[in-house]
């Protein structure tokens, strides 16, 4: 019995670093599917359910967290030395604020979601990008204007001009999201065909 119960701890300790480490190149969209075909099947319903391409989830999540699940924003610091409070409640994959999340969780009925979930985080960007078309008339395939909306946030999306910074950023989301898009045609057949797996 005890036999048992170490072989079921080291699998699941085994499953659980499988589904939280960063994969090993966050720059491809066929290796980061090839190492979590789950998280093509949990972008693909987020594409089919808001119709927000699985190329501008990937890209904003790359640059939002480089897909680390437990991605928080650097700690201020006293003196440029003495560690001070993190300047927003961003966690996660998506790096959505505590705030937004929570608008997110009431509007989608999704109670349980968490912002350290895979599944969760990139349906909170269809989410998010489904409102940003609708507020803010920005189609879902522009990466560049989409990720001005979700960085500065809706009511301050016409400020992102005085932000050299953001713009920037945008722009790095709108060429990963480019590349993304052109790897996904190369892998995307052979990932729709694996439909059945289920790990």
């Amino acid at each position: 019995m005890h036999k048992i119960r170490n072989i079921f701890l080291i699998l699941l300790t085994i499953l659980i670093s499988a589904c939280s480490s960063i994969p090993q190149n966050t720059s491809n969209s066929c290796s980061i599917f090839n190492e979590r075909y789950m998280w093509y099947k949990h972008t693909k319903k987020t594409e089919e359910k808001w119709g927000t391409p699985i190329y501008i989830q990937l890209a904003i999540i790359k640059i939002e967290s480089d897909f680390d699940w437990l991605a928080k924003p650097a700690r201020q610091k006293i003196f440029k030395i003495i560690p001070f409070k993190r300047p927003s409640s961003s966690l996660g994959y998506s790096q959505a604020v505590k705030g937004t999340w929570e608008q997110y969780k009431n509007e989608t009925g999704n109670k349980l979601a968490r912002r350290t979930r895979f599944k969760d985080s990139v349906d909170f960007i269809g989410w998010y990008t489904n409102k940003t078309e609708s507020i803010l008339k920005i189609s879902k395939k522009d990466a560049f204007r989409q990720y001005l909306a979700y960085h500065e946030g809706w009511s301050d999306y016409k400020n992102y001009k005085n932000s050299q910074k953001v713009i920037g950023l945008a722009k790095k989301v709108k060429n990963q999201s480019d590349k993304y898009k052109s790897q996904l045609k190369k892998c995307q057949k052979k990932l729709n065909r694996n439909k059945y797996i289920i790990f």
